[in-house]
């Protein structure tokens, strides 16, 4: 009884949203809660789930098994596939989402792109920053989480870790692979790497 009221539900919210003009590739695959909230020109591919207090406005695309929760999305915003917007998270216009990407209470600026294999939590994104893939913000040491604060046209490169609370000045770039613990100065490069060594004519030892 309850699976058949909650399939009733779904229905009536599918072809609610399918009136207005939500594009639906996939409808009986895409869940919805009661409150959900969509805007105009969006589109929502397969396996798509709306938690509770999610608020989408004009223009967005969702991809394939991406999960929203208590989050508000601006317009002209891309979101997946295989994303997830965890609660408190706001996403401003023109910014993107991208595949294997979390985000928890954070606000990801405008034009800012987040493309891949990356975590985000407690952080304030500017705008048009790029965050290479496999970026993490260590924003939990165990008891307590903290802040880290990324300012205006950043790039982030890829597999680096931003020690919270911690913050990059606008203009600044991070080298890849860096672990960041202290704040990066406006217009500066911040590297945290070990030097590279090399064994000439080496040879492995063989079983």
């Amino acid at each position: 009884m309850k699976q058949l009221k909650t399939q009733n539900l779904q229905n009536k919210l599918r072809n609610k949203f399918l009136k207005s003009g939500v594009k639906m590739i996939g409808p009986d695959t895409i869940y919805f809660s009661k409150d959900t909230k969509i805007g105009k020109n969006v589109t929502i591919e397969p396996f798509v789930v709306f938690g509770l207090k999610v608020k989408v406005g004009n223009n967005v695309t969702i991809k394939s098994f991406s999960h929203l929760e208590d989050c508000k999305v601006e317009n002209k915003v891309n979101i997946g596939p295989y994303a997830r917007i965890r609660p408190g998270s706001i996403l401003k216009e023109s910014s993107k989402v991208g595949n294997f990407v979390e985000v928890k209470k954070s606000i990801i600026g405008k034009n800012s792109k987040i493309n891949h294999l990356t975590y985000i939590g407690d952080t304030n994104i500017g705008k048009s920053v790029n965050v290479g893939a496999g970026t993490i913000t260590c924003n939990y040491d165990g008891v307590k989480k903290s802040k880290t604060i990324i300012k205006d046209n950043v790039f982030i490169g890829s597999n680096s870790s931003l020690v919270a609370p911690v913050t990059i000045e606008q203009n600044s770039v991070v080298g890849a692979g860096s672990v960041i613990t202290k704040k990066v100065k406006k217009g500066s490069l911040a590297l945290t790497r070990a030097l590279q060594s090399e064994v000439k004519n080496y040879k492995r030892k063989r079983k």
